[in-house]
């Protein structure tokens, strides 16, 4: 019946009632097939992976497959480094976590891990190595950018007066299912997120992340506005890591804000997201579309939410800064200057995110209020939250200071080891972090109180 190696035909039992049974003959070339045939089709629910501290637990991908498509997605971009430097960087024994790879004429090609530098080659980089590279990548854009079909590795090159190229880096893009877990409860209320971070943290993963959470577990109709294809992946054809998320590519980056207006105009999403705001048509764009009601989520380059006050492109995002002038009574009730800073409107954007780590957020709940409250001198009540393998931990709290007019500080939450403790210990009296350490927050109401008088404390 069946001719090929990989099964035969085994006859009728004795037993009439039993069917005929089709066995497995091992062989040495089926046997990964019918191992990934039994992963992906018989039992995908048995399989999970674990990257990054983050849990997978999908029936479309099984563990296997997802470490095979990584695996060919770091192979296609290690093509483009010669033979010797290939070899080399593959016996490293961080090469799953490699983040990029730096290659500069004149200089020694390096490869950048969570360890620090490696050198891959004792010869330095020629012409040739780099037309070699730059020949197996998509064409570059006039941000300087280009990736590789069906990934999301980015490409960026370093050109001369004459615009030759004369350097390239390499990063090495991954798409991390739950890495937006610690923000599941905000996205589900619908809430228009701002993630904020400095480069290398993660921000283009969470928000892909945040991507396909939206359009495969909630069903919304998701538009990305993709300005260099770092979210859904160089090609035509998008990254399965945005799940049934739609993308738009944009041409230039000078056009993001247009191709932002056209997104809701003909396409009818319920939510945008967007990568990397970075100039004052884009912040308008974005305000623009909040005021129509679609869900926002983008990210913008910053430490903090001050490093957005103090951005005069950016400030919109956060509802505009202006100058008031107070009357003299109203100066001194406040105890300030007569001209102080104060919001000009409503912000852009419901909830702010600050990126910490890969394992660690800070959330500002009422981003408006965090903006209140940074322009009035007072510390603004942030939340941190933790991912520590599948342990998942927020801590809320108000930051106190000396010279804060703060009396009252409540601590919501639970006190959850060592790291959590140094935060509390860090805002608060010696005496006072000490009670709570121990004490339940039930049982005990915490008070600190600072009388102030005459300019002396008493």
């Amino acid at each position: 019946m069946f001719s090929h190696s990989l099964f035969h035909y085994s006859p009728p039992s004795i037993c009439k009632t039993k069917p005929p049974i089709l066995c497995f003959k091992p062989h040495f070339k089926s046997k990964f097939f019918l191992l990934n045939f039994y992963r992906n089709q018989v039992f995908p629910h048995f399989f999970t992976k674990r990257i990054s501290g983050y849990p997978i637990k999908s029936p479309a991908f099984s563990s296997s497959s997802l470490e095979d498509e990584f695996d060919v997605e770091l192979g296609r971009l290690l093509s483009l480094l010669p033979e010797g430097m290939r070899r080399r960087i593959s016996e490293h024994e961080e090469l799953r976590e490699l983040i990029e790879v730096v290659m500069d004429i004149g200089r020694k090609p390096l490869a950048r891990f969570p360890s620090g530098d490696f050198e891959l080659s004792d010869c330095p980089i020629t012409v040739q190595d780099i037309e070699h590279a730059t020949s197996q990548v998509g064409d570059f854009a006039i941000d300087n950018r280009a990736g590789i079909s069906r990934t999301l590795h980015r490409i960026s090159a370093i050109r001369n007066r004459k615009g030759a190229i004369i350097g390239l880096t390499c990063r090495v893009g991954r798409a991390i299912s739950g890495s937006a877990d610690l923000l599941r409860d905000l996205v589900q209320d619908g809430a228009s997120l701002l993630l904020i971070g400095p480069p290398g943290v993660g921000k283009t993963t969470i928000i892909r992340d945040i991507a396909r959470m939206l359009a495969n577990d909630y069903k919304k109709r998701v538009m990305i506005v993709d300005t260099s294809n770092e979210i859904g992946g160089d090609g035509d054809i998008p990254h399965a890591g945005i799940g049934n998320a739609r993308r738009m590519q944009v041409p230039d980056s000078d056009m993001q804000h247009k191709v932002l207006i056209e997104a809701v105009e003909n396409h009818m999403p319920q939510v945008i997201v967007i990568d990397e705001i970075g100039t004052k048509l884009e912040a308008m764009a974005a305000c623009t579309i909040a005021q129509r009601g679609i869900q926002l989520v983008a990210t913008a380059h910053g430490v903090t939410i001050d490093n957005l006050i103090m951005n005069p492109s950016l400030e919109i995002l956060i509802g505009g800064i202006q100058s008031v002038t107070l009357g003299d009574e109203e100066a001194n009730r406040r105890g300030v200057q007569k001209s102080v800073l104060e919001r000009k409107g409503p912000s852009t954007f419901s909830c702010g995110v600050e990126i910490v780590s890969k394992t660690e957020l800070r959330v500002h709940r009422c981003l408006e209020a965090t903006v209140d409250a940074i322009l009035s001198g007072r510390f603004p009540r942030v939340e941190i939250r933790n991912s520590r393998g599948l342990e998942q931990t927020s801590h809320t709290f108000t930051e106190i200071g000396p010279d804060t007019e703060d009396s009252v500080s409540v601590v919501t939450g639970d006190l959850l080891g060592a790291s959590d403790e140094k935060i509390v210990d860090n805002h608060f009296p010696s005496e006072l972090s000490s009670n709570t350490a121990h004490d339940s927050l039930e049982d005990r109401d915490l008070l600190c109180m600072y009388v102030y008088g005459n300019g002396q404390l008493f």
